[in-house]
């Protein structure tokens, strides 16, 4: 049967569009290590969950961290632990996969795992009214028309003092920790748009140090609000 080739790509073009109006709105929020990201995430959920907004969509605000890798691992078919590494922002090694795929069952390449978890991070995001904590959330939802991407950062000395009271280590081993964590979470963002890319520039920052929760949250829900996303 003979199509109308203008009529079909006018449809295609407006099905498209239609789609990314729909997707989100979604927020994410990436941290240098040291910033309170989930604390920010689940006071900015329960107020926006508290807003009666005629541009919202009739679903519950929430934020998500650890539940991707729950999600990933069933798209896989896979224990959550032998994903794991990619959320602890670790690499395998051509050597690991040779070994990996000759010894287990359900075997999946670092690629497959990063690729789906990707997916799974995308899906979540289009269904909209979340808040993406970590996992490489701007690199991946960046083209979203209705997203926010927020960074959250503060000087070193003040991140290292926290951690150490956190997790009782010396200055110097929070400063060390800080430096490797920051490093890997980079890595991780570059994984998916490439090193040095435009495309992982964040809309905003936040200075955790001289910025209050608060102020943080009602800086972004004012943000949210102005851009008609709530």
């Amino acid at each position: 049967m003979k199509i109308d080739l203008s009529k079909y790509l006018t449809e295609r073009y407006q099905d498209s569009m239609l789609k990314q109006e729909y997707e989100g709105p979604v927020v994410t929020i990436a941290r240098d290590f040291g910033c309170p990201a989930r604390k920010i995430a689940s006071r900015l959920t329960n107020q926006l969950n508290q807003l009666k907004e005629s541009r919202s969509k009739n679903i519950r605000w929430r934020w998500i961290s650890k539940e991707i890798l729950a999600e990933s691992a069933r798209e896989l078919e896979m224990d959550p632990a032998d994903i794991k590494y990619v959320f602890q922002y670790e690499k395998k090694t051509v050597f690991d996969d040779i070994l990996s795929s000759q010894s287990r069952k359900y075997y999946k390449s670092d690629r497959k795992i990063r690729k789906t978890v990707a997916q799974v991070i995308r899906n979540i995001a289009s269904e909209g009214n979340v808040v993406i904590v970590g996992r490489g959330g701007v690199a991946i939802t960046k083209d979203i028309e209705r997203s926010l991407h927020i960074k959250l950062e503060a000087p070193m000395e003040w991140r290292a003092l926290r951690a150490s009271e956190k997790y009782c280590i010396s200055l110097e081993q929070a400063r060390k920790r800080a430096v490797e964590i920051d490093k890997k979470r980079e890595e991780f963002r570059n994984y998916f748009h490439g090193k040095g890319s435009d495309y992982t520039r964040f809309d905003v920052k936040y200075n955790c140090m001289s910025l209050s929760l608060d102020d943080i949250v009602c800086s972004i829900i004012n943000l949210l609000q102005s851009r008609k996303f709530v």
